[in-house]
């Protein structure tokens, strides 16, 4: 868990800081009365239905597309370290957390609560935030895969594109040995 946060400081940061900036703007609404919640959730509900929808097809394709960053990763001609698989691991589960959270909401918000008769009015305003709060959370997750994700994808751009050979997430021992390979293949063909 620590090697995660530590690993991941910078994402991790800019999804706190977009739970925060979501979860002040529904701060600044102020209190609500549990008829007000009632009618603000009517009217959100297509709204939030919509983003966790677009959450979890997000996190559905991000996984999928770990597979192919696993493939250019394993077929790249450097020796990439264990530390980027870990990288691509910690965003897969990430990404899988997100996900379950999204579909979880998304069926939440599909119960026509607004609808009933037998929920008490002032019931309303604690799920109107409690559902406000955890949108702001799934929303900071995103964020966070998103710059999860862009780490790993620079990391690979600046290997395999850019050709950096001193990159950290480079083996230096076995690239050594591969330049090593390639010199004494050259002189056997010579």
């Amino acid at each position: 868990m620590f090697d995660f946060i530590t690993n991941n400081k910078n994402a991790i940061y800019g999804g706190v800081l977009a739970t925060l900036f979501t979860g002040l703007g529904v701060f600044l609404l102020g209190n609500v009365s549990g008829y007000e919640a009632r009618h603000l959730l009517k009217v959100s509900l297509n709204s939030l239905n919509m983003l966790c929808n677009t959450i979890v097809l997000a996190s559905a394709t991000i996984l999928a597309l770990l597979l192919t960053l696993l493939s250019v990763s394993d077929g790249s001609k450097d020796t990439i370290k264990e530390r980027h698989y870990q990288q691509v691991l910690s965003i897969a589960k990430f990404d899988v957390v997100l996900f379950i959270s999204a579909l979880i909401l998304f069926q939440f918000f599909n119960i026509p609560i607004s609808e009933s008769e037998n929920v008490p009015t002032s019931w309303f305003s604690i799920i109107y935030w409690t559902t406000l709060a955890s949108t702001s959370i799934i929303s900071g997750m995103m964020i966070t895969v998103i710059m999860m994700l862009y780490n790993a994808v620079t990391n690979l751009i600046a290997i395999i594109g850019l050709g950096e050979k001193d990159h950290p997430l480079l083996s230096k021992a076995e690239t050594d040995e591969k330049i090593e390979e390639g010199k004494e293949n050259i002189e056997t063909n010579s």
